[in-house]
Order: structure tokens, then sequence, then C-alpha cells
């Protein structure tokens, strides 16, 4: 496990939320939110929380990976991310972080918490050497690609998924 960082900061519209390291505590709240999605509903579990905490333990330990928390001023969980440092040959070898799960909860959408967290996840990014944030999004999300087209992300590439299965 990579040893935690002191917990930043994040002042949207005058509320202090709290940005750290995910713990093994917080896997089922994440669920929650990974689930509370119309295209994620159908794939995501919070019923069994086995293979996200052996997933949680693999991520925790690689210190490429950073899984984000974002708390409320009372402790809840409003927002979380997860984030990979990639390097690469390509790009006169650029340092990407990958940019995944993004989820703002539900009371906290539309007031300016997922683009002051995508803000703080570029800061992130830059202190380990990247010079480039790539994420993905389902086709089916019009309203996030909106959102981050209005943070300043272009729909650059076209991207492809394949299920694996062993046999």
């Amino acid at each position: 496990m990579a040893h935690p960082s002191p917990p930043d900061r994040l002042e949207v519209a005058g509320t202090t939320f709290t940005v750290d390291r995910a713990s093994r505590d917080d896997v089922a709240g994440i669920v929650a939110l990974l689930h509370d999605d119309a295209v994620a509903a159908g794939r995501e579990s919070p019923d069994d929380l086995a293979p996200y905490l052996l997933a949680f333990e693999r991520v925790d330990a690689d210190p490429a990976h950073q899984l984000v928390v974002v708390h409320d001023p009372d402790g809840g969980l409003a927002a979380t991310l997860q984030l990979t440092v990639v390097p690469g040959l390509s790009r006169r070898g650029t340092t990407r972080v990958v940019v995944e799960a993004v989820r703002v909860a539900p009371d906290r959408r539309g007031g300016g918490l997922g683009g002051a967290l995508l803000g703080w996840a570029e800061r992130w990014a830059l202190a380990r050497g990247a010079t480039l944030v790539q994420l993905t999004t389902d086709v089916r999300r019009t309203d996030a690609h909106r959102f981050y087209e209005r943070l300043g992300y272009v729909a650059s590439h076209v991207g492809f998924k394949k299920e694996l299965t062993a046999g």
C-alpha cells in the first residue's frame, strides 16, 4: 500500500470537502455510488462486496493507482474517482493519467464538486509528471460528455472494450 498523504481540501460553493485516498472502509460507499447510475446499475452489485474488496486490495497495493474519495463536512461520501499513472513511449515518452469511475453523489451533483474534483485530479497528475489526462465515458452518458467538454476535455478518440472470459 502506498503511504497516504494528508488529505486535501476542496472549497466548493462555501462547503469544504476532504479529498483523500480511499480506505477499505470506503468500499461499500464507493460501490453504492457506482451502482447509482442507469448505465452501471446492471453490472454493479452492492449486495456482494467480496469482489470489490479483493479489487480494492490490488488497487491499493499498486503505487500507480489512486482510488480517491471526497467526503463532505459531515463525513458522508460525496464523490469518488480512480486515477492510474501510465508511463508510455508514445507522444515522445508522455506520462499520462487515466481517470476512471468518476461519480458524484446525487445530492451533490450540479454544484461544482465534479469540476473541482477533476481540477484536483489534474493537479495530482501534474505533480506526478503527467502531461496528459485521459478518460473514457460510455456513449450513452451524453450529460457526462457535455460536462467533460465544459472542463476542456476533447473527444479525440474512439474507444473499444472487449469483455474476456477464460477458456
